[in-house]
């Protein structure tokens, strides 16, 4: 069970996203379920370093700011702290001065070495919690997908059979047609 004050396993589901192939969290996510501000977190992996190679830990480029901009404009519905504050740029009223950094699972995993509060240790469990059930319910989706794809073919052939014999009964009989001139049997 989540502990009180912790953020809800919903909110971490939502908060994972995906870019370059991999379903990661962002510092400033990480941080408010940390409890910790995003720059004693960054700070921290900076000392580690050498825990968090390319396919645990990359710093996102402008671009991939710019498309989380757009696809989750500048207010969330769920009462975070909105993309504009999280990627904007400091003027002397606060807010980041460097891209964010995005941490796939297993540097998520890798920050409990890190970050070694209760607290973090505590929201590491429910991390991993919601990153094992996206994945049970992408395999769900997909063993679905299958399934769905095996009857669709079963079904078209034996529809097909069906509808070919709609249009069989539909297509009238063809009448004997009769010869023109004269034959010996009188008709």
């Amino acid at each position: 069970m989540t502990e009180p004050g912790l953020v809800p396993v919903e909110r971490i589901e939502r908060a994972i996203l995906v870019l370059r192939g991999h379903r990661l969290l962002l510092d400033a996510d990480l941080a408010v379920l940390y409890g910790v501000e995003t720059k004693a977190l960054n700070r921290a992996v900076k000392r580690n370093l050498e825990r968090f190679p390319p396919d645990f830990m990359f710093q996102l480029t402008d671009d991939e700011v710019a498309l989380l901009r757009r696809h989750f404009g500048t207010s969330n519905a769920d009462g975070t702290e909105s993309l504009r504050s999280q990627f904007g740029t400091s003027k002397g009223r606060g807010g980041r001065r460097y891209l964010p950094y995005a941490f796939t699972e297993q540097g998520v995993a890798m920050l409990s070495s890190v970050l070694r509060s209760p607290r973090a240790v505590r929201a590491n469990i429910e991390i991993m919690r919601a990153f094992v059930r996206l994945r049970q319910m992408l395999q769900t989706n997909a063993d679905l997908a299958r399934k769905l794809a095996v009857l669709e073919k079963k079904h078209d052939a034996q529809f097909k059979a069906v509808f070919d014999a709609i249009r069989d009964l539909m297509t009238p009989p063809e009448k004997p047609k009769r010869g023109i001139g004269f034959t010996s049997d009188g008709a």
